[in-house]
């Protein structure tokens, strides 16, 4: 039996799994905060608010008393995850500016994930190559994977985040409800009712793939409910929409929490 290996910068993260004897599976975790090279790949520093946009709160996703000048006050997660049937690559800045480099290997994701980084105000590299030729399930589910443990690299303990998140995005005919929670309890509920069975080259089961997969590295609760729509196109895309503005909402800062964890316990913990 082959063993899954976990590498992380943090030597509390090393740890050692056990996976499918099918294949082998290769996973870096880097860091809380690895610094990107100067500008990568469209990824800009966000310059220091001013004290009266600091005093109003304004300035971006970050936490109240960080320096936007400083690499170290990013939350950043970064992941590396190598299997034999794909080669994933992501870095996810929760306190980015909307910078989208996606190359998946599936052009209709790409375009998707370029919605969670504009509606949701992230900086989002994500780098694939895959099995395509037989079909597109293996990069999907890989790709989300490796997206929610950047996600929860990224959040940390998750002290002083708003931690829920709620938003319904229309598009034309469609509407799609996403309510989440960042409670460290992975759990998906998909509504969805997307009438024909591709989108391009897509797949449009492995949307919902897609989501389980994010939810289930993430450790988070997550409802998506349609209220409307006929057009595929129209529906997935309102549900990433939706997904990218309540995880947003739950990823930003609660000045009146003032850095406590948002759980009456004390804690949120993905185990």
């Amino acid at each position: 039996m082959t063993t899954a290996r976990l590498v992380s910068t943090s030597p509390a993260r090393l740890s050692s799994t056990s996976a499918s004897p099918i294949h082998r599976t290769s996973l870096c975790v880097v860091g809380r905060a690895p610094a990107f090279s100067a500008r990568p790949l469209g990824f800009s520093l966000r310059l220091k608010p001013s004290p009266a946009m600091a005093a109003a709160g304004v300035g971006g996703n970050g936490p109240p008393t960080a320096h936007g000048d400083s690499i170290g006050s990013f939350r950043i997660g970064e992941v590396k995850r190598v299997t034999k049937e794909t080669n994933v690559h992501v870095k996810i800045n929760l306190d980015g500016t909307g910078v989208a480099e996606c190359s998946t290997g599936i052009p209709f994701l790409d375009h998707m994930l370029d919605q969670l980084a504009s509606h949701g105000l992230f900086d989002v590299y994500v780098k694939a190559t895959g099995d395509t030729h037989i079909d597109d399930h293996h990069s999907n589910e890989d790709i989300a994977l490796a997206i929610g443990t950047a996600l929860l690299e990224a959040l940390g303990d998750r002290k002083g985040i708003n931690r829920f998140g709620h938003f319904t995005a229309p598009l034309d005919e469609a509407a799609v409800e996403v309510i989440l929670d960042l409670s460290g309890r992975p759990h998906l509920s998909c509504g969805l009712d997307i009438p024909t069975q591709r989108v391009g080259t897509y797949d449009t089961q492995l949307v919902e793939h897609f989501f389980q997969s994010v939810v289930n590295t993430s450790g988070m609760t997550l409802h998506i409910r349609q209220l409307a729509g006929k057009n595929s196109h129209h529906i997935i895309e309102a549900s990433f929409k939706a997904f990218a503005r309540a995880l947003r909402q739950a990823t930003e800062y609660d000045l009146r929490r003032q850095g406590t964890v948002p759980s009456s316990k004390g804690v949120l913990s993905r185990s």
